[in-house]
Protein backbone atom coordinates (compact mmCIF):
# COMPACT_ATOMS: atom_id res chain seq x y z
CA UNK A 1 0.00 0.00 0.00
CA UNK A 2 1.61 4.30 -0.30
CA UNK A 3 1.03 7.17 1.64
CA UNK A 4 0.31 10.66 0.66
CA UNK A 5 1.75 13.26 2.39
CA UNK A 6 2.00 16.83 1.71
CA UNK A 7 4.80 19.48 2.68
CA UNK A 8 4.38 22.74 0.91
CA UNK A 9 4.41 22.68 -2.41
CA UNK A 10 5.97 18.79 -2.82
CA UNK A 11 3.80 15.33 -2.31
CA UNK A 12 5.22 13.00 -1.06
CA UNK A 13 4.07 8.86 -1.78
CA UNK A 14 5.43 6.88 0.09
CA UNK A 15 5.28 2.86 -0.68
CA UNK A 16 4.81 1.56 2.68
CA UNK A 17 6.14 -1.46 4.41
CA UNK A 18 9.35 -3.98 4.52
CA UNK A 19 8.13 -6.35 1.51
CA UNK A 20 9.22 -6.11 -2.14
CA UNK A 21 5.89 -3.81 -3.50
CA UNK A 22 5.46 -6.09 -6.04
CA UNK A 23 2.66 -4.68 -8.69
CA UNK A 24 0.26 -6.31 -8.20
CA UNK A 25 -3.78 -4.53 -8.52
CA UNK A 26 -3.57 -3.62 -5.02
CA UNK A 27 -0.79 -1.69 -4.74
CA UNK A 28 -1.27 -0.39 -8.37
CA UNK A 29 -4.96 1.03 -7.53
CA UNK A 30 -3.56 2.04 -3.79
CA UNK A 31 -1.04 4.43 -6.47
CA UNK A 32 -3.62 5.58 -8.53
CA UNK A 33 -5.85 6.66 -5.83
CA UNK A 34 -3.01 8.78 -4.28
CA UNK A 35 -2.33 10.30 -7.87
CA UNK A 36 -6.27 11.61 -7.88
CA UNK A 37 -6.08 12.85 -4.45
CA UNK A 38 -3.12 14.81 -6.14
CA UNK A 39 -5.06 16.04 -8.74
CA UNK A 40 -8.25 16.80 -6.13
CA UNK A 41 -5.70 18.44 -3.90
CA UNK A 42 -5.65 22.34 -3.16
CA UNK A 43 -4.70 24.98 -6.74
CA UNK A 44 -1.14 25.72 -6.18
CA UNK A 45 0.81 27.94 -8.90
CA UNK A 46 3.41 25.05 -8.92
CA UNK A 47 3.66 21.43 -7.17
CA UNK A 48 5.76 18.67 -7.61
CA UNK A 49 5.51 14.64 -6.67
CA UNK A 50 8.47 12.38 -4.98
CA UNK A 51 7.85 8.96 -4.97
CA UNK A 52 9.68 7.07 -2.67
CA UNK A 53 9.94 3.47 -1.05
CA UNK A 54 10.04 1.93 2.60
CA UNK A 55 12.45 -1.36 2.59
CA UNK A 56 15.15 -2.72 0.19
CA UNK A 57 13.00 -2.47 -3.17
CA UNK A 58 11.44 0.23 -4.76
CA UNK A 59 9.88 -2.29 -6.49
CA UNK A 60 10.50 -5.56 -7.69
CA UNK A 61 8.11 -5.91 -10.46
CA UNK A 62 4.84 -7.45 -11.07
CA UNK A 63 3.34 -9.80 -8.83
CA UNK A 64 3.85 -13.38 -10.56
CA UNK A 65 3.06 -15.23 -7.23
CA UNK A 66 -0.37 -13.34 -6.95
CA UNK A 67 -0.50 -14.67 -10.86
CA UNK A 68 0.42 -17.80 -10.59
CA UNK A 69 0.95 -18.00 -14.57
CA UNK A 70 -2.35 -17.15 -14.94
CA UNK A 71 -2.99 -15.31 -18.54
CA UNK A 72 -5.66 -13.12 -17.30
CA UNK A 73 -3.92 -11.92 -13.89
CA UNK A 74 -0.70 -10.80 -15.93
CA UNK A 75 -1.86 -9.29 -18.62
CA UNK A 76 -4.43 -7.53 -15.67
CA UNK A 77 -1.36 -6.31 -14.00
CA UNK A 78 -0.11 -5.27 -17.32
CA UNK A 79 -3.16 -3.48 -18.02
CA UNK A 80 -3.69 -1.88 -14.67
CA UNK A 81 0.28 -0.16 -14.99
CA UNK A 82 -0.06 0.76 -18.06
CA UNK A 83 -2.92 2.75 -16.80
CA UNK A 84 -0.50 4.35 -13.70
CA UNK A 85 1.94 5.11 -16.41
CA UNK A 86 -0.36 7.20 -18.29
CA UNK A 87 -1.76 8.99 -15.03
CA UNK A 88 1.99 10.00 -14.13
CA UNK A 89 2.63 11.06 -17.60
CA UNK A 90 -0.34 13.50 -17.62
CA UNK A 91 0.19 14.33 -13.90
CA UNK A 92 0.13 18.38 -14.19
CA UNK A 93 3.22 18.13 -11.87
CA UNK A 94 7.10 17.63 -12.37
CA UNK A 95 7.69 13.95 -10.88
CA UNK A 96 10.75 12.44 -8.74
CA UNK A 97 11.42 8.92 -8.13
CA UNK A 98 14.20 8.46 -5.21
CA UNK A 99 15.16 4.90 -5.70
CA UNK A 100 16.45 3.40 -2.61
CA UNK A 101 16.27 0.10 -3.11
CA UNK A 102 16.13 -2.64 -6.00
CA UNK A 103 14.21 -1.55 -8.83
CA UNK A 104 13.72 -4.76 -11.01
CA UNK A 105 11.55 -5.29 -14.43
CA UNK A 106 7.73 -3.90 -13.49
CA UNK A 107 9.02 -1.64 -11.01
CA UNK A 108 12.32 -0.09 -13.24
CA UNK A 109 9.24 0.88 -15.49
CA UNK A 110 7.80 2.90 -12.62
CA UNK A 111 10.31 4.42 -11.53
CA UNK A 112 11.41 5.66 -15.55
CA UNK A 113 7.93 6.95 -15.72
CA UNK A 114 8.70 9.87 -13.42
CA UNK A 115 10.73 12.73 -15.40
CA UNK A 116 13.56 12.31 -12.91
CA UNK A 117 15.17 9.67 -10.89
CA UNK A 118 17.68 9.97 -8.15
CA UNK A 119 19.23 6.43 -6.74
CA UNK A 120 21.17 5.69 -3.63
CA UNK A 121 24.65 4.45 -4.71
CA UNK A 122 25.21 2.10 -1.24
CA UNK A 123 22.53 -0.51 -2.23
CA UNK A 124 20.13 -1.50 -4.70
CA UNK A 125 20.41 -1.68 -8.74
CA UNK A 126 17.93 -1.07 -11.67
CA UNK A 127 17.60 -4.48 -13.11
CA UNK A 128 15.37 -5.56 -16.48
CA UNK A 129 14.97 -9.52 -15.36
CA UNK A 130 12.66 -10.54 -18.26
CA UNK A 131 15.68 -12.57 -19.58
CA UNK A 132 16.95 -13.98 -16.55
CA UNK A 133 13.19 -15.11 -15.99
CA UNK A 134 11.91 -16.27 -19.06
CA UNK A 135 9.92 -13.59 -20.24
CA UNK A 136 9.33 -11.77 -22.96
CA UNK A 137 9.65 -7.93 -22.61
CA UNK A 138 5.76 -6.09 -23.20
CA UNK A 139 6.18 -3.73 -26.36
CA UNK A 140 5.03 -0.83 -24.20
CA UNK A 141 8.45 -1.42 -21.87
CA UNK A 142 10.37 -1.16 -25.13
CA UNK A 143 9.03 1.86 -26.16
CA UNK A 144 8.93 3.84 -22.68
CA UNK A 145 12.92 2.51 -22.50
CA UNK A 146 13.82 3.94 -26.06
CA UNK A 147 11.94 7.58 -24.70
CA UNK A 148 14.10 7.54 -21.57
CA UNK A 149 17.29 6.01 -22.76
CA UNK A 150 18.75 7.20 -25.81
CA UNK A 151 21.52 5.38 -25.97
CA UNK A 152 20.68 1.81 -28.31
CA UNK A 153 23.80 0.24 -26.61
CA UNK A 154 22.69 1.15 -23.13
CA UNK A 155 19.41 -0.30 -24.24
CA UNK A 156 20.93 -3.53 -25.21
CA UNK A 157 23.18 -4.22 -22.48
CA UNK A 158 20.20 -3.61 -19.92
CA UNK A 159 17.66 -5.79 -21.98
CA UNK A 160 19.75 -8.10 -23.73
CA UNK A 161 22.39 -8.99 -21.06
CA UNK A 162 19.82 -8.50 -18.14
CA UNK A 163 22.83 -5.89 -16.65
CA UNK A 164 22.20 -4.84 -13.16
CA UNK A 165 23.03 -1.59 -13.03
CA UNK A 166 23.90 0.44 -9.05
CA UNK A 167 22.83 4.15 -9.35
CA UNK A 168 26.81 5.05 -10.40
CA UNK A 169 26.52 2.67 -13.37
CA UNK A 170 23.27 4.29 -14.16
CA UNK A 171 24.14 7.45 -13.93
CA UNK A 172 27.18 7.18 -16.10
CA UNK A 173 24.75 5.82 -18.75
CA UNK A 174 22.41 8.44 -18.18
CA UNK A 175 19.89 6.06 -17.05
CA UNK A 176 19.36 7.99 -13.99
CA UNK A 177 19.90 11.44 -13.32
CA UNK A 178 21.79 11.20 -10.21
CA UNK A 179 23.83 9.25 -7.23
CA UNK A 180 23.65 9.79 -3.51
CA UNK A 181 25.11 8.36 -0.46
CA UNK A 182 22.57 6.43 1.24
CA UNK A 183 18.61 6.38 1.50
CA UNK A 184 18.07 9.48 3.75
CA UNK A 185 20.46 11.65 1.40
CA UNK A 186 18.85 10.32 -2.01
CA UNK A 187 15.47 11.07 -0.56
CA UNK A 188 16.57 14.75 0.41
CA UNK A 189 17.75 15.06 -2.23
CA UNK A 190 14.89 14.39 -4.43
CA UNK A 191 12.86 16.99 -2.32
CA UNK A 192 15.36 19.43 -3.37
CA UNK A 193 15.06 19.00 -6.48
CA UNK A 194 11.22 18.96 -6.46
CA UNK A 195 11.57 22.58 -4.48
CA UNK A 196 14.13 23.89 -7.09
CA UNK A 197 11.54 23.29 -9.82
CA UNK A 198 8.35 24.39 -8.02
CA UNK A 199 10.48 27.72 -7.98
CA UNK A 200 10.74 28.30 -11.68
CA UNK A 201 6.81 28.96 -11.02
CA UNK A 202 5.57 26.71 -14.13
CA UNK A 203 2.13 26.37 -14.68
CA UNK A 204 1.32 22.49 -13.54
CA UNK A 205 -1.48 22.33 -16.75
CA UNK A 206 1.33 23.44 -19.11
CA UNK A 207 3.96 20.84 -17.95
CA UNK A 208 1.57 18.03 -18.19
CA UNK A 209 0.42 18.92 -21.59
CA UNK A 210 4.07 18.84 -22.68
CA UNK A 211 5.23 15.99 -21.11
CA UNK A 212 2.35 14.28 -23.09
CA UNK A 213 4.52 15.79 -26.12
CA UNK A 214 7.31 14.50 -25.40
CA UNK A 215 6.11 10.61 -24.62
CA UNK A 216 3.59 10.62 -26.85
CA UNK A 217 4.73 7.78 -28.44
CA UNK A 218 4.61 5.79 -24.90
CA UNK A 219 0.81 6.92 -24.54
CA UNK A 220 -0.13 5.73 -28.55
CA UNK A 221 1.40 2.07 -27.44
CA UNK A 222 -0.66 2.40 -24.04
CA UNK A 223 -3.67 2.78 -26.07
CA UNK A 224 -4.01 0.59 -28.14
CA UNK A 225 -3.53 -2.03 -25.74
CA UNK A 226 -5.35 -0.54 -22.21
CA UNK A 227 -9.13 -0.96 -21.36
CA UNK A 228 -10.87 0.33 -18.67
CA UNK A 229 -9.56 1.61 -14.94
Amino acid sequence: MCTLEKRGDIYILTLTGSDEHRLNPTLVDSIRSALRRVRAGPASPSSALVTIAEGKFFSNGFDLAWAHSSQPRLELMSAKLQLLVKELISLPMPTIAAVTGHASAAGMILALSHDYVLMRKDRGFLYMSELDIGLVLPDWFMVLLKCKIGDAKVRSEIILTAAKLTAEMAAVRGVVHSAHVGAEETVEAAIRLGQELVKRGWDGNVYGKNRTVVLNEVLEKIGTVTGGG
